[in-house]
């Protein structure tokens, strides 16, 4: 809404304000610029119920991968309600309500997330950290919540991509690193991808997992490496995306989302979007199983998958496919995530196989 007696109409509207959280804000903007289409709103109960139990809108019969829902914890906000969202202080937009109910949450626990768990970080944020009531309704936006990082519309991903040209998209919510890089360069000669086809890197930037690196620190890393790489193939945005770590419906989720920014393929990696317990740390979902769901639902959504390649780096030939490393007997090289955050704190020389060294810099700045 770029109109300012429109915005101040709209604001005037509202007869209750609500400060959104992180995830919310998130939502919010996700919903305003058409990155969640069809959706234009807040679900109601209906289509909350209808994506819960069988992850389809009721009325449209379109899948949808997660429940998109704003939670109050407000004994008098009733339906006919018009609520001011803040984000920060500042207006975001109004929601108009028109259903207000108590979810069943074990219930959309385990539907969406596999699991009723707590142990699972989706189901303790659904359980822990959403209030007591969800509200539903149409969304009048005025502005984009304030971040200290870009996130383009769809309307301005889609401005910078090349027409009539593949897109594959990469998902990512961790800095990017050497492995990383082989993988969405190449899946540019994948055999379902066009020649002249372009990789979309598009990591989310909202809240992921208590122990992630923020969004902020992620985005300087992806700055320096675009600058670094420079390839042409290579497009870079950052979505105002909040994980849930809901592993296959979680996939089905960001096909959807990367759809309406203009993508025609998209990457499955092994375990996608999975998440690990965090008494035992045994994984909720198998390898396969996002891979398995987006694969039988890709020709519905007007997406083709693109399977994570498996790359390993050996000292014979630098990286290559693990099969191929294995068929000629490399020596393949190993660093695991947990030995790179130790000699990162410690100081140590990172190996520049494993890491690009200006998104080393910048994590050592930041830790």
């Amino acid at each position: 809404m770029s109109d300012a007696a429109e915005k101040a109409a709209v604001i005037a509207s509202a007869t209750r304000t609500l400060e959104l959280s992180d995830r919310n804000a998130c939502d919010v903007e996700l919903l305003s610029t058409g990155g969640f289409s069809p959706l234009r709103g807040f679900m109601n109960e209906d289509a909350y119920t209808g994506v819960v139990t069988n992850m389809r809108l009721p009325d449209s019969n379109l899948l949808f991968g997660m429940p998109i829902v704003l939670d109050t914890a407000c004994e008098d906000t009733k339906v006919g309600d018009k609520v001011l969202l803040q984000y920060q202080g500042k207006p975001v937009g109004v929601i108009t309500v028109e259903s207000k109910w108590k979810p069943n949450k074990p219930l959309e626990a385990k539907m969406c997330y596999g699991t009723s768990s707590i142990e699972h970080p989706g189901v303790s944020m659904i359980s822990m950290e959403r209030s007591k009531y969800y509200i539903g309704g149409s969304l009048s936006a005025v502005d984009k919540p304030v971040r200290p990082f870009p996130c383009p519309d769809p309307a301005e991903v889609r401005a910078m991509l090349p027409a009539g040209k593949d897109v594959v998209a990469f998902q990512c919510r961790n800095p990017i690193h050497r492995a990383h890089y082989e993988l969405f360069t190449r899946a540019l000669d994948a055999p379902n991808v066009g020649e002249g086809a372009v990789c979309l890197v598009h990591p989310t930037m909202g809240p992921t997992q208590d122990d992630d690196i923020s969004g902020l620190v992620r985005y300087h890393t992806y700055e320096v490496l675009a600058k670094e790489v420079n390839n042409k193939a290579i497009r870079w945005a950052y979505l105002p995306y909040s994980m849930h770590m809901a592993g296959p419906r979680e996939a089905i989720q960001h096909m959807i989302i990367r759809k309406n920014y203009g993508c025609t393929h998209f990457i499955i990696g092994r375990d996608m979007a999975g998440s690990k317990s965090s008494i035992d740390g045994e994984d909720f979902y198998g390898a396969y199983d996002a891979q398995d769901l987006a694969n039988a639902n890709a020709t519905e959504l007007g997406m083709q998958t693109v399977p994570s390649l498996n790359v390993v780096y050996t000292e014979e030939d630098g990286y290559v496919t693990a099969d191929v490393a294995e068929a000629k007997g490399l020596a393949v090289k190993k660093l695991s995530g947990t030995k790179f955050r130790k000699m990162l704190r410690a100081g140590e020389d990172i190996p520049e196989w494993f890491a690009f060294k200006s998104v080393v810099q910048v994590l050592r700045e930041h830790q």
